[in-house]
């Protein structure tokens, strides 16, 4: 599968965005998916991920109540909306997709990713 996030962009801090994934393939449906942002000189962490059937999402601590990820097997895609921004989620985001269980939290876990999507919080 591959997959293209897009939606990033400046946003002020307490703003909102909408990322999405688009993934090609017809085994979309198949993959836990996930979200990653990698800030510059940090490690790549775990934002987000949600099952093949759009459930259990779980979220890092840092976003949850205010980022929700969901997907749409139909379109195959899968976004992530981020409400209540803060400059401290300024970072390159990336999809990922998960062939196994699912749900993991750990960047070896993932099996497909796409390239990133900027997105920067102004103070």
């Amino acid at each position: 599968v591959q997959l293209q996030a897009y939606g990033g962009g400046l946003v002020q801090a307490g703003g909102s965005l909408r990322l999405s994934c688009a993934a090609s393939g017809r085994t979309f449906s198949r993959y836990a998916m996930g979200w990653f942002r990698q800030a510059p000189g940090k490690e790549r962490e775990f934002v987000a991920a949600v099952s093949w059937r759009g459930s259990s999402p779980v979220y890092a601590d840092s976003v949850k109540d205010r980022f929700t990820i969901f997907r749409d097997n139909t379109k195959n895609a899968m976004y992530l909306q981020m409400n209540t921004l803060k400059p401290e989620d300024t970072a390159v985001y990336y999809c990922a997709a998960d062939i196994g269980l699912g749900l993991s939290r750990e960047t070896s876990s993932y099996d497909y990713w796409g390239q990133g999507t900027q997105v920067t919080v102004s103070s």
